[in-house]
């Protein structure tokens, strides 16, 4: 396997791609009519950040967007916070996702659950209608709080466009999830029904969920109906789920499917913070924000159409399952996983994309990771043609891990590491079909996000690690929180570092050649006599080992050392024992590839690093437990991937003197 070089070339655009691609056509379609220059991307990137009504107004007529009724301009009100975009017009998100009609495949699945489902574009729209009425029999009307408790198959999309076209409020917590972690989340919104499966398989697992779904029915007074959908088995016992709504009632009845014209920013749904460490943020998004910037992201920066096959592996659990869903937004068919992704061994996703002719592929960073210390050659192995771009998201994907992509998956294939977050349900640093791509780099910022990074001062930098702000308004940043009448909580969380700018809580650089480099949480940073570094570039070269599984590293301050002191955590591999030998490897390997100084004070071996349901690991929680904060302060073991990932650590006793 070839060297992983930072910022080493590793694939170029075609010379074509300006009439190849949908951006391409649409930026020298502008440059025509408008008379602006796109004749880079970074002019393009420019054009689109300085002249926000100019770029918005030329999307929508790009893409088709639908309004009931025309907005009256493009910003009401440019500031931060409380933009204002499109003020006056009406639209609907499920009227978009359901344009496309016919015999063709809207969704492909598959599951670890029950056999292969695929619903035509005709069916998908027959089968929201049917949902739409069914929730309507059971009182739904637009405002309504309808909270899925489902896994990521047809039916949670079916009852989401459902509750779209009426106008009811939609949000989900993937089973996975324990019971107080999806009470914490929902009980917020009231939600009035609740859609849950009697349980799951995971690999050659079967999970029951049915004390769960009773345990989180009687957490929430404001239920007026439960819908079961039997998922782990074929019927639903009445005494496990009494007095409840099963999912072939609630679509049995034909209907005709009409949309609510709702304002701009009617609510959508609501998405959660990871709530590690507190009460989960309610973030809702409204229908034309997402509407809009997901039209945008999808179309132009994956090139999505008609033509293509969208898988992203994800859960209902995170923001990038809505990011799926709206492949639909552009007449994509959707692949849906359902399962566990290792078993019976790290190829099944390989092979899902190749079964089912994926042409656009996303899963989280740590995957193609796991997949490049697995020795995997899925592009050698299996017939992976139909596959043109790969995408990669959740952590930072480092150099080895593109390296790997472009030798074992496919040499001509557009690699598209990209950032953003639950906050704006999108991603705002990305790759781009007229964007090179780089060895650890995010090819460029997204056409409309005006990402920027400050120095503590507030002053934009190039060329040098800074604060992650948005400095202009984007159509999908939230609405708001629920209950968070006066603002307060939503200005608290992005707008009081910076008056009129958006903080995101990364670190990222800009480099001279416009690619981005996430390095890591601002408030996870390695700070070691004054040199700064991100906890992703620790993990790039820590992870590299190939005795290293899995790695967690905090910094506990010492008001008597400037250096304070370093603590590495490493998941060992199989049958690796963290002996003198592979602590000076590790050492080396920290010395050699980013400084002396972070050169880790402490090694110490767990049987896990804890991570939340979306992936990331918990740094910040387990620096405030070792700092002396009682776990039930500092994590909440419902929004884990696995609580018991903790037990280490709460029973550690470290002194951050040494």
């Amino acid at each position: 396997m070839s060297q992983a070089i930072q910022g080493q070339l590793l694939w170029e655009p075609p010379a074509d791609v300006r009439a190849t691609s949908r951006m391409g056509r649409f930026l020298d379609r502008v440059a025509r009519e408008r008379g602006v220059d796109t004749s880079t991307y970074e002019a393009a990137w420019r054009w689109s950040v300085d002249d926000l009504p100019g770029f918005w107004t030329e999307v929508v007529h790009e893409l088709g967007v639908l309004f009931g009724t025309p907005a009256e301009r493009v910003l009401g009100e440019a500031s931060m916070p409380g933009a204002v975009w499109f003020p006056g017009a009406t639209i609907n998100y499920a009227e978009h996702a359901l344009r496309r009609r016919g015999p063709a495949p809207a969704i492909v699945a598959r599951s670890q659950s029950r056999q292969a489902v695929e619903v035509s574009f005709d069916e998908l729209a027959d089968r929201v209608a049917r949902a739409a009425a069914g929730l309507r029999r059971l009182g739904v009307t637009r405002g309504d709080r309808v909270v899925a408790y489902l896994p990521n198959v047809p039916e949670t999309i079916v009852v989401f466009l459902a509750c779209a076209s009426i106008g009811a409020v939609f949000s989900s917590c993937a089973p996975e999830f324990g019971p107080r972690a999806v009470v914490d989340r929902v009980r917020q919104i009231e939600p009035t029904v609740l859609l849950a499966v009697d349980g799951y398989r995971y690999g050659a697992k079967a999970v029951d969920r049915r004390a769960e779904v009773a345990e989180i029915r009687a957490a929430l007074p404001s239920l007026r109906a439960t819908v079961v959908l039997p998922y782990l088995e074929d019927t639903v016992d009445p005494v496990s789920f009494p007095d409840v709504v099963l999912w072939d009632e609630l679509v049995a009845e034909p209907a005709e499917l009409s949309f609510e014209a709702v304002p701009f920013d009617h609510p959508l749904y609501v998405l959660y913070s990871s709530g590690t460490t507190g009460t989960p943020k309610a973030i809702v998004h409204g229908h034309g924000g997402i509407t809009l910037e997901h039209l945008k992201v999808l179309a132009f920066h994956h090139d999505l159409g008609p033509d293509d096959r969208f898988c992203w592996f994800t859960t209902t659990g995170w923001m990038m399952w809505n990011y799926l869903v709206s492949g639909l937004l552009v007449g994509s068919t959707l692949v849906l996983f359902d399962g566990d992704p290792g078993h019976p061994d790290l190829m099944t996703l390989w092979r899902l994309a190749a079964e089912a002719e994926v042409t656009v592929f996303g899963v989280g960073a740590p995957f193609l990771i796991n997949s490049r210390k697995a020795g995997l050659s899925p592009g050698i192995d299996l017939d992976l043609t139909r596959l043109r771009s790969v995408g990669s998201t959740g952590a930072p994907l480092p150099p080895e891990g593109f390296v790997w992509v472009y030798e074992h998956v496919g040499r001509d294939l557009l690699l598209s590491s990209a950032s953003g977050g639950t906050d704006v349900c999108t991603a705002f640093v990305a790759g781009a079909p007229l964007l090179p791509v780089h060895a650890g780099e995010i090819p460029g910022r997204c056409l409309g996000a005006k990402v920027e990074a400050f120095d503590p001062e507030g002053r934009p930098v190039v060329g040098e690690r800074g604060e992650l702000v948005i400095t202009a308004p984007m159509p999908s940043m939230p609405i708001g929180f629920w209950n968070d009448p006066d603002g307060s909580r939503y200005r608290e969380a992005y707008f009081e570092d910076f008056p009129g700018v958006w903080r995101h809580g990364d670190w990222i650089e800009i480099t001279d050649r416009g690619t981005c480099v996430i390095t890591g949480r601002s408030d996870a940073t390695l700070n070691r006599g004054g040199v700064r570094m991100g906890t992703s570039e620790f993990y790039s070269a820590v992870e590299a080992l190939d005795e290293i599984s899995d790695s967690l590293v905090v910094h506990l301050d010492d008001p008597d050392r400037d250096a304070g002191r370093l603590l590495l955590f490493v998941q060992l591999a199989p049958g690796v024992a963290l002996d003198e030998a592979l602590r000076r490897r590790v050492a080396s390997a920290v010395r050699t590839e980013l400084s002396p100084r972070h050169v880790p004070d402490e090694l110490i071996e767990v049987p896990a690093v804890p991570r939340t349901i979306s992936g990331k690991k918990m740094e910040v929680p387990v620096k405030r437990l070792l700092e002396g904060e009682p776990f039930e302060r500092v994590a909440n073991p419902g929004a884990m991937a696995d609580a018991s990932a903790m037990d280490a650590f709460v029973a550690m006793t470290i002194d951050p003197r040494g």
